[in-house]
């Protein structure tokens, strides 16, 4: 589809979704754009905890998480694999899905309580505000990581320096900062990108997968991006 006629499709849907407000749905594309600027970030508490990453530096501590994760999960488990993905710096967020529509999202905060950035979020092309049929249906939070690419950052710190603005020091601090803008529009005006790395649901609901190769596979079957990643069977060596 050419840009032309997205446009004129996109204004079509405005028109009709100010005719009809009562058909206006939560995963429209209107709604990406042209929210309310806030007065403050309000909280939310997230459905599970969101556990930060520990960090190993060489092979000697890589083994002893290994010793660690056969004493907790047993050799069975451990002798399945491992699925090893790109680090992705940026910041950590938890999109909230009811019956597969994308109706919140919030940071990391201190893991159990972050700050809620729906109207930011839905600005950002790569978060899905609906989610494919092979989705569970009822209520799930999909975790991920909003970020800045490299290329892309630099072009807007070439671009704020031209117009004399101040130029972002990292990547990872500019990503978290965009998201917390109380004026989604700032936000709208940012590259940022989006990939997912986690499912959450209430107790009782199951999900369709038992490995992270699994769950990568099924997010990428639902519409939602991920990093590239690889699976790898368990060496002793």
């Amino acid at each position: 589809m050419s840009d032309a006629e997205y446009d004129k499709l996109f204004r079509e849907l405005q028109d009709l979704e100010r005719e009809f407000p009562e058909c206006l749905s939560p995963d429209s594309p209107t709604l990406r754009i042209g929210a309310e600027v806030q007065s403050q970030l309000a909280k939310h508490e997230h459905m599970r905890p969101m556990l930060s990453l520990n960090n190993a530096f060489d092979d000697e501590e890589l083994r002893a998480w290994q010793e660690r994760l056969v004493r907790i999960a047993g050799d069975d488990v451990a002798k399945s694999g491992y699925t090893a993905e790109l680090k992705i710096d940026g910041t950590a967020v938890a999109l909230t899905y009811e019956n597969r529509v994308f109706v919140m999202g919030a940071t990391r905060g201190n893991g159990t309580i972050g700050e809620e950035v729906t109207v930011n979020l839905r600005t950002v092309r790569d978060v899905p505000l609906r989610l494919h049929a092979s989705a569970p249906a009822g209520r799930i939070e999909v975790r991920g990581e909003i970020y800045f690419p490299f290329d892309r950052f630099e072009e807007m710190n070439e671009a704020r320096a031209r117009a004399g603005d101040a130029v972002f020091a990292n990547p990872r601090n500019a990503a978290a900062g965009s998201l917390r803008m109380l004026d989604p529009a700032v936000t709208a005006s940012r590259p940022l990108r989006f990939f997912g790395y986690s499912v959450a649901a209430p107790d009782g609901v199951d999900l369709p997968f038992e490995t992270q190769t699994e769950l990568l596979e099924a997010l990428t079957e639902w519409g939602v991006l991920v990093a590239p990643h690889r699976r790898w069977p368990r060496s002793d060596s």
